[in-house]
């Protein structure tokens, strides 16, 4: 079962196979280094963003700390496969478990797309820190209503409604307040 342990252990394997220090990773991500080393040793549920800016560092997609196989051709993701599931805090202040990752396309090399099915947590909070990285992402709601904060905006999305949105822009999904919520989340980073 892929989990963010699985996502920490890859990270750390992949930045020391590539021979580059904890402290490199810092720079070149402008994340600080207890940061990345927290993420590397599971003590902290990253949010997307800081995983983006982490793959970039190193030189690597997303999508290496979330793979299991290579496959070259077609990958069909049936939904009972679906089960397994990668947590983000979501940048929760207690780094609680916010959202559940079901990736869409873990065995796909080479792909510059992340499809995800999301869980996303009841929650009661009402501030968010948004993060900003680059690429674009397309949201389908599949259930439940959600709120995205994209800059000084925000948008209220129900079940049906989607959003495709410049990521470069400092931003936010969570569920309404106290509410849970599920959306297809189609994430594109370039490499």
């Amino acid at each position: 079962m892929a989990n963010n342990t699985v996502v920490g252990s890859k990270i750390k394997s992949v930045r020391e196979s590539k021979n580059i220090s904890v402290e490199e990773i810092a720079e070149r991500s402008g994340l600080s280094i207890q940061q990345i080393v927290s993420i590397e040793s599971d003590q902290n549920l990253p949010s997307l963003g800081p995983l983006i800016k982490i793959a970039r560092a190193l030189g690597v997609r997303l999508g290496t700390f979330l793979d299991d196989n290579d496959e070259l051709g077609p990958v069909v993701c049936r939904a009972e496969e679906r089960k397994d599931s990668i947590s983000f805090s979501n940048d929760s202040v207690d780094a609680r478990k916010h959202m559940e990752y079901h990736s869409l396309a873990r065995q796909k090399t080479g792909r510059h797309m992340e499809p995800f099915i999301i869980d996303i947590q009841p929650s009661e909070k009402k501030e968010f820190k948004l993060s900003a990285h680059e690429g674009e992402e397309f949201i389908y709601v599949m259930q439940g209503d959600i709120e995205i904060d994209y800059g000084n905006e925000k948008y209220t999305l129900h079940e049906g409604d989607s959003i495709y949105y410049d990521s470069i822009v400092a931003h936010h999904v969570h569920g309404v307040t106290g509410k849970a919520a599920k959306i297809l989340a189609l994430i594109y980073i370039p490499f």
